[in-house]
């Protein structure tokens, strides 16, 4: 049992230092607004495959990690990171039932609402948001799958 907490939690974390990486490459401005939430997504993942190792805490942690690997308003991912996790393990039960495909539709949902808390930071900040900014919600439903199988073979695989 203790192994594999051990073995849970080296996977969480390793996935996300993987998915700070892929957040921090430096990507051409037009591939940049596809771009999806590799954060974001992987704590998604964990929230609805191990609600029991995914809180609201590690996903504010994680946030303030990803504002500073931006360079983003301190607190600003923090926040959307932990609205969008608190939905998603309260959801994780109902959720993980659905086929993939109505799955990829509340994964949108969910990331639509931390874009929509991202732009409000931002607005508040007298930050300019242009309007190709919206467009990782739908790369992030279409790319949902792809991380789903992946982790879930990084998972069982270790």
């Amino acid at each position: 049992m203790v192994q594999t907490r051990q073995v849970t939690l080296l996977g969480y974390w390793l996935t996300i230092i993987v998915a700070m990486a892929l957040k921090i490459i430096p990507w051409s401005t037009p591939v940049l607004y596809l771009t999806p939430d590799w954060v974001l997504l992987v704590l998604i993942y964990w929230a609805f495959a191990t609600p029991e190792t995914t809180s609201v805490g590690k996903a504010w942690f994680v946030g303030l990690l990803v504002d500073v690997l931006t360079g983003q308003l301190l607190g600003q991912y923090a926040l959307a990171y932990t609205v969008s996790i608190y939905l998603s393990v309260k959801q994780h039960k109902r959720i993980r039932q659905f086929p993939i495909i109505q799955q990829s539709l509340f994964v949108c949902l969910i990331l639509l609402v931390a874009h929509i808390l991202v732009f409000w930071v931002e607005r508040i900040n007298d930050q300019a948001v242009p309007l190709q900014s919206w467009l990782p919600v739908l790369t992030d439903g279409i790319v949902w799958p792809l991380v789903l199988l992946v982790i879930r073979k990084i998972r069982f695989f270790s």
